[in-house]
């Protein structure tokens, strides 16, 4: 059944935006949408409905679809219009044994590599997780991660690692948020991001592996909890 939902209001002054920008604004503002749920895991929905959504035209709107279907946030049917996967643990659990082994090398290479300016964003970010967790607030927290995970990526200077990386981050969110009111601890969440991203705005390599492990772990015995509540 084709979805309703409404993602934000109209951006305004699109028309003066370039094609690649549009892609990135409908990029950004679909993800969210799907990672947060307001389209909702097995919503069928067409590229008209998404444009009129974003008030954002067809070539930059199916760009930004291809994206996400890389990334498998969507799946493209064919004569049928968009398909918004489900959520299996098992690949989940699959999806967190390799997202652990990326992202150690990530954050590693990131806290090796990043420039000044970046060192500064990884500050900043420690300081709005720790500020999410004293606030439990779920949306902030969420936008920064986004922003966490595509500056470690930048910082990282490792294309191969990106091009894996990628396609995971999203998936985890997505995971993340359709469970973390019954299973996990925002705040205790939050905190463990704020330790990786300051390890990595120190410029301490062996801390930032050390602290990502500390948040895998946590994401691993999150998404195992959920079982146990799927059965009750």
């Amino acid at each position: 059944m084709e979805s309703s939902t409404t993602l934000t209001s109209p951006l305004p002054s699109l028309t003066g935006k370039s094609k690649a920008k549009l892609t990135d604004i409908a990029y950004q503002q679909l993800e969210e949408a799907i990672v947060t749920l307001r389209i909702p895991p097995g919503t069928l929905i067409s590229e008209q409905s998404l444009s009129a959504m974003t008030g954002i035209g067809r070539t930059p709107l199916r760009e930004a679809v291809q994206r996400l279907a890389r990334e498998h946030l969507i799946l493209v049917m064919p004569q049928r219009g968009l398909l918004i996967p489900a959520i299996d643990i098992g690949k989940q659990l699959r999806l967190i044994e390799t997202r652990r082994e990326i992202e150690r090398l990530v954050c590693r290479s990131a806290a090796k590599r990043a420039n000044e300016q970046q060192r500064k964003s990884f500050a900043r970010l420690a300081e709005e997780f720790n500020a999410a967790a004293v606030d439990n607030d779920d949306i902030t927290f969420m936008r920064s991660d986004r922003e966490f995970n595509e500056l470690c990526l930048i910082a990282a200077r490792n294309e191969f690692a990106e091009s894996a990386l990628r396609s995971l981050n999203g998936l985890s969110r997505r995971f993340w948020y359709l469970h973390y009111k019954q299973a996990a601890d925002l705040p205790e969440m939050a905190r463990l991001h704020a330790a990786v991203a300051a390890a990595i705005a120190a410029g301490d390599p062996k801390e930032a592996a050390e602290c990502l492990d500390r948040l895998i772990d946590n994401i691993e015995t999150f998404t195992k909890a959920t079982v146990l509540l799927d059965q009750l």
